[in-house]
């Protein structure tokens, strides 16, 4: 039997940024994420998991994120609540200038869960540091999210660029979850298993027969 994991749940830039600012989250609606990004943070605080949340910093000239402004606040429902760390970044990895891995280290944190904005950034560069540095990691696909995009390189939808980095995750990197089955894993204390690239790939080409 597998030992129960030593989790934290990681809530990277809710800021009002997403919301009410130039970067509005798309898929899944801030109305499904924000809810069940709190749902997360309460079950982990009930559960005694503790819970790191994550500001992005940028030049206060920035159009997006300029420290001081009101859209780098953190979106009162996560502002309001008491973690257990906070962490300031200006980097979209969470990781780098920061002190988060020797924070998790001290507190022999060896599964790392992740919520929060955006699924394809700041999320993803999280997920993939995290799992190449020993780390189990979750992330949960209803508390997180994406906008579109469109550039010299083509153009995806909200969801299409959701829908693909969590394809992705899933196969290599991290379990991609609902809240609700997180918090039963939680407190059911049970880790949660990712697919794997082999698996991913052979169900696609059996898919196209």
């Amino acid at each position: 039997m597998s030992p129960a994991p030593r989790r934290a749940l990681l809530v990277i830039d809710v800021q009002n940024e997403y919301f009410t600012g130039n970067l509005p989250i798309a898929f899944p609606s801030v109305d499904i994420s924000l809810p069940n990004i709190t749902k997360a943070m309460d079950a982990a605080r009930a559960a005694g998991i503790p819970v790191i949340v994550v500001q992005h910093d940028a030049p206060e000239n920035s159009p997006v994120f300029a420290k001081g402004s009101d859209n780098w606040q953190l979106h009162p429902a996560v502002a309001s609540f008491a973690a257990d760390h906070r962490i300031n970044k200006s980097m979209s990895n969470s990781f780098v200038g920061t002190d988060l891995a020797a924070w998790l280290a001290r507190h022999a944190i060896d599964t790392l869960a992740i919520v929060g904005y955006m699924t394809h950034n700041c999320n993803a560069t999280a997920i993939f540091h995290a799992a190449q540095n020993g780390l189990q990691v979750e992330t949960l696909g209803d508390a997180s999210g994406s906008l579109p995009y469109a550039n010299a390189a083509g153009q995806a939808s909200a969801e299409e660029i959701h829908r693909v980095f969590s394809t992705v995750f899933h196969s290599n990197f991290a379990p991609v979850i609902s809240t609700q089955e997180w918090i039963a894993a939680v407190q059911q204390g049970k880790p949660l298993e990712r697919d794997n690239i082999y698996l991913s790939n052979q169900r696609a080409r059996k898919a196209q027969v």
